[in-house]
């Protein structure tokens, strides 16, 4: 199983990204979807940008995901 994370572009260089991954910022590329522009989300997965993706569903993934960081960090503490 594959797992894509939801990222934001903030900046393009040709063939590469940064991207911001909740707070994060990361270099991708982009080779995958050349029609990217600042401001859109893409899922990322080893360190790729598969697809664009709505902003609706970027910010309800990334709520899933801080839900279950979240949830583990609680159960690291116990």
């Amino acid at each position: 199983m594959c797992v894509g994370v939801p990222a934001q572009v903030i900046e393009i260089d040709k063939y590469s990204a940064v991207v911001d991954v909740m707070g994060s910022q990361m270099n991708i590329g982009i080779i995958f979807v050349p029609e990217v522009q600042i401001g859109q989300f893409v899922i990322v997965h080893a360190g790729q940008a598969l697809s664009i993706i709505d902003e609706d569903f970027a910010h309800e993934s990334l709520e899933e995901w801080r839900r279950l960081i979240d949830a583990r960090a609680a159960e690291g503490a116990s």
